[in-house]
């Protein structure tokens, strides 16, 4: 076991694919001298050249379509958009080719990217620099989504992400980047498209994922206090979902609480209450609810706290889920 932040796991991820696949590159805005605005990539250029660690022009639109001409060239990019907000002049891009090319050309062309997205909020940034966008990249066939919510999962599904033939949208919670834990860089254990049970219990399923796993892991501890047993779950994949962990858990528990930062409307939370209570409606005993961010424009930073969802909020819920009795 190795102690280490975020941003340094996915930096010793990116620097292990590069390694283990020659035709793999990173290009992006800043990434080279400077490593990046969050340094994720320090000291990649250094090591690896100008011709795989490629600084771009401020044109996400330009990167991500000069990454689908390198990918049908059997290249691997990984594209790199500077900030959660700044990815919609490349939505084009990812939604029209990205995520359509293989099915195109009837499996002639492989897709085998990764777009890294630091998304989400808590850092006090402004307007365009918090936002959580992965519902939008969800809802489109073609596109695996992934996020994950600690340094041993950002080392480990950094490389599986680049290792995969299909396009992967890679959410790096940015709040979590300076997080420092575990990483055993022998074993990754659980697959990138496995949901991961973090902590059992018997009461109630609380589902997250990304930038909101930390403060579920807290609201558990608290409300074992309060002597309610919460069962923990990472999605770490949104798409696809792993629904079979959800379930099971759900038909254990029989409630079930669903968090995440971006709006409900249409979102991750939503597809999962939805279809949690198609395959586990008699498990039920209560209705399930979702603890999201607010149907708003993301906030200033000084009142982002009272949108997104906090432990309050998240126990507010369970105590409503647990006022049904069966």
């Amino acid at each position: 076991m190795t102690s280490m932040t975020m941003a340094k796991a996915l930096n010793e991820g990116l620097r292990r694919s590069l390694d283990r696949f020659p035709k793999a590159l990173m290009i992006g805005e800043d990434i080279g001298k400077l490593g990046g605005v969050f340094r994720i990539t320090d000291g990649l250029q250094k090591d690896f050249g100008e011709d795989r660690i490629i600084d771009s022009p401020l044109a996400e639109s330009g990167l991500v379509g000069v990454g689908v001409g390198l990918a049908m060239r059997g290249f691997r990019p990984i594209c790199e958009i500077q900030f959660d907000g700044f990815v919609y002049p490349a939505f084009d891009q990812i939604v029209s080719q990205v995520a359509k090319q293989h099915a195109r050309t009837s499996g002639a062309y492989k897709m085998a990217m990764v777009i890294r997205i630091p998304f989400g909020g808590h850092i006090g940034a402004i307007e365009h620099h918090s936002e959580s966008p992965e519902s939008y990249f969800a809802h489109t066939a073609g596109l695996r989504v992934v996020s994950p919510s600690n340094p041993h999962d950002a080392y480990w599904m950094i490389q599986e992400a680049v290792a995969c033939d299909d396009p992967v949208i890679f959410c790096e919670p940015k709040c979590r980047y300076w997080d420092k834990g575990d990483v055993d860089e022998t074993n990754s254990g659980l697959s990138i498209w496995s949901a991961a049970v973090l902590r059992e219990g018997s009461d109630v399923t609380l589902v997250t994922y990304g930038p909101s796993v930390k403060t579920a892991l807290h609201v558990a501890e608290v409300a074992a206090t309060e002597g309610r047993s919460l069962e923990v779950i990472d999605l770490r994949s949104v798409a696809p979902v792993d629904f079979a962990t959800v379930v099971a858990s759900v038909e254990k528990t029989g409630r079930l609480v669903v968090v995440s930062e971006a709006p409900s409307t249409a979102s991750v939370a939503a597809s999962v209450v939805a279809t949690v209570t198609e395959r586990a409606f008699y498990s039920l005993r209560a209705p399930a609810l979702q603890v999201t961010g607010y149907h708003v424009p993301y906030p200033p930073s000084r009142i982002e706290s009272h949108v997104m969802p906090n432990t309050d909020r998240i126990l507010d819920a369970v105590d409503r889920v647990m006022e049904f009795e069966s």
